[in-house]
């Protein structure tokens, strides 16, 4: 049996698949967000451990002799700091957290987004880890002094099972001090840092191995074989893994609170204009991803802090058969906005309305517009070159069929849902698997493992309606925001 361990914001999830792919048992522990101050956002990494630990027991329990691998996804772009002792420095900055704006302007201005792009593939954001090591050293030089090991989240969990300094080339893509093309440490970028290979994981693929689990944690989880370490990925490319975005020009499309548009490419697409980030994929090859900071974030908003609405299936029943307004608009951009526009003072808008309108007409408004931003990156990764053929969505948002039917007709492609609602969880199960050899690669593994649920073909009446309805929305923004700075 395979186990994966999805290291997430709010939790760990832990699954257990058999030999044939079916899911034994999951296991979720949670933990809480430390904010020290406004906009920061930090974590224990012992209480990652912990907690994953004792979410190994829960899973194992009666398989005990039966696990051959583990593999592991995790939140990206942490910072995770250890001394000579293998002792945490301090607690781990998080992904969300927004200190670094200073460090962020010096690397995009000072040192030029085109360097950086020239080293890295990709420019700095306040999320990524390289500002984070800036921050540190200019603002904790005691702790930065100190520092023997980097390393991200899930890299953490690796180490403390297999005492393997590692790290692989999907989660080390968003740190910025890794040159994504040619899949190794930035010298230039680590001497801007101030920092040393030395400190740093050497990089795998994501489907190798990278060792045993150590007899003491063997122990202590009642396991006498060995098992084997599969280093894993970052989690929007392990999670993509899962619903089988492995071939060139597949796409996925998350909708949970933010929008994430994942794109698989075989070969490395830099986007000088910096509207996505261009990382290592699972698989060995790329992909390009491009973040939304609203989706499903935006329609919570309109139904339960507006409305004080939960009921989903209600608010998406009440649209259905609401005819498309080429004239009704809604700009998602409730708390600025990151892919394309990267504009954080960017604000969400209404525009179009009348006398004739109806709360129905606005809630279809707002999932239009969701969509239509959706859209916006979707055509410049198009522009890129890379051919999207068809979209597999996966998250909250999936679950309504007219969200779906809806991203067909905006999108112009055919949509998929999956069967497995896992997600990173499953495809680190996956990566196990690969790992000791159970399946050849990764895209073998998906076709075996990954199944679609439901497909939704374009309604070409509604494509024309909205490509119509897309070209007006793609004059708003660039007229209203000014108004947003004033």
């Amino acid at each position: 049996m395979f186990i994966g361990v999805d290291l997430g914001t709010s939790g760990v999830k832990l699954i257990l698949l058999s030999e044939t792919g079916d899911i034994i048992n999951t296991v979720t522990k949670s933990y809480e967000l430390i904010i020290p101050k406004s906009s920061w956002a930090e974590q224990d990494p012992n209480e990652w451990y912990e907690k994953s630990l004792l979410g190994l027991k829960e899973l194992i329990k009666g398989y005990e002799e039966d696990i051959l691998s583990i593999s592991f996804s995790g939140q990206m772009h942490g910072l995770v700091m250890l001394d000579k002792s293998d002792n945490v420095l301090r607690n781990a900055i998080l992904w969300n957290d927004q200190r670094t704006s200073k460090e962020v302007d010096y690397l995009n201005k000072d040192i030029g987004k085109d360097f950086l792009l020239e080293n890295t593939g990709n420019i700095a954001l306040t999320g990524l880890t390289a500002p984070k090591i800036l921050w540190v050293k200019n603002n904790e030089p005691e702790i930065f002094n100190k520092i023997s090991k980097i390393m991200l989240p899930k890299d953490y969990l690796a180490y403390k099972l297999s005492g393997v300094f590692a790290t692989d080339v999907s989660d080390v893509s968003g740190t910025l001090y890794f040159d994504v093309k040619n899949k190794k440490y930035s010298q230039e970028m680590l001497n801007i840092l101030d920092i040393t290979t030395k400190q740093l994981p050497k990089v795998y693929e994501s489907y190798e191995k990278i060792g045993l689990v150590k007899n003491e944690i063997k122990n202590q989880l009642n396991i006498s074989q060995d098992v084997s370490v599969i280093i894993g990925g970052g989690d929007q490319a392990v999670g993509a893994l899962g619903t089988g975005i492995v071939k060139t020009g597949q796409s996925s499309i998350s909708l949970g609170t933010s929008g994430v548009i994942f794109v698989a490419s075989d070969s490395f697409k830099v986007d000088d204009i910096s509207y996505f980030q261009s990382y290592c994929h699972t698989n060995g090859k790329y992909h390009l991803m491009s973040v939304m900071l609203n989706a499903g974030g935006a329609l919570k908003w309109w139904s339960e802090s507006i409305f004080n609405n939960y009921n989903y299936d209600d608010f998406f029943d009440n649209i259905k058969d609401i005819d498309i307004n080429t004239d009704l608009f809604f700009l998602p951009y409730l708390s600025g906005e990151r892919a394309p526009i990267n504009d954080p003072y960017a604000q969400g808008v209404f525009l179009g309305m009348n006398l004739s309108h109806r709360k129905e007409h606005l809630d279809r408004a707002v999932i239009e517009g969701i969509t239509f931003a959706l859209k916006d990156s979707f055509e410049l990764i198009r522009k890129l070159g890379v051919d999207i053929a068809s979209v597999r969505i996966t998250g909250g948002g999936a679950k309504s069929k007219v969200w779906a039917q809806m991203i067909a007709d905006i999108l112009d492609v055919e949509v998929y849902t999956m069967k497995a609602e896992e997600g990173p969880a499953f495809g680190a199960a996956i990566l196990a698997m690969i790992g000791v050899g159970h399946f050849e690669d990764v895209q073998t593994a998906c076709q075996k493992l990954v199944k679609i649920d439901s497909s939704f073909k374009q309604n070409l009446k509604n494509v024309k309606k909205y490509s119509h309805k897309y070209s007006k929305f793609g004059i708003i923004y660039p007229k209203v925001k000014e108004i947003f700075r004033l």
